[in-house]
């Protein structure tokens, strides 16, 4: 599987990106995933429903199922962390791609969403693992800036030139995991 990440600050694009990959990948035959990073607490189930009674009652997992959809909620009686390559090995191995939003400190390939508007500076020139940079002004880019860059406003180029670069984002495991 090919695993590619999308970092940038909150507000930049990353989450619209990715939602518009989806379909884009999709139409070139590839089977798509996605990571997210949470920074808060979230819930994907509502209360009242039977999932969130389950989990409220102390479950400590809730697997909800349909004949077109799975989830797995796992409660954590610690805080922790996670590493992403802890969550890339929860997930099935039969998929093309999988789409990283968030983990910007990871060591993945990543594209970088950023906006000019925002004001803030770019990650690339501190982050070796930054292959590309989609923005939206592409003509305030510093000029030693030696990478893709790709328009943020068209997700179908985006997905064209990770198709053509796929190889570069073929996953490996790290030896530390088990």
């Amino acid at each position: 599987m090919k695993v590619v990440g999308f970092a940038g600050f909150s507000g930049s694009g990353k989450t619209t990106l990715v939602e518009q990959l989806i379909p884009a990948l999709k139409l070139r035959g590839q089977r798509v995933s996605v990571v997210k990073h949470a920074h808060h607490r979230f819930d994907i189930d509502h209360p009242g429903k039977d999932t969130w009674r389950h989990r409220e009652a102390g479950a400590f997992e809730v697997l909800a199922a349909s004949p077109k959809r799975m989830v797995l909620m796992r409660e954590l009686e610690t805080v922790v962390e996670h590493s992403v390559h802890d969550l890339l090995a929860q997930l099935r191995a039969d998929v093309d791609w999988v789409l990283v939003e968030g983990f910007k400190q990871s060591d993945l390939p990543k594209v970088e969403v950023w906006r000019q508007a925002h004001g803030k500076a770019l990650r690339f020139p501190d982050d070796q693992h930054i292959v590309a940079i989609a923005t939206d002004t592409p003509d305030t880019l510093p000029e030693s800036i030696h990478c893709t860059v790709l328009d943020l406003n068209r997700a179908d180029d985006v997905a064209a030139w990770l198709v053509d670069n796929a190889e570069r984002f073929e996953y490996c495991t790290p030896l530390s995991l088990p």
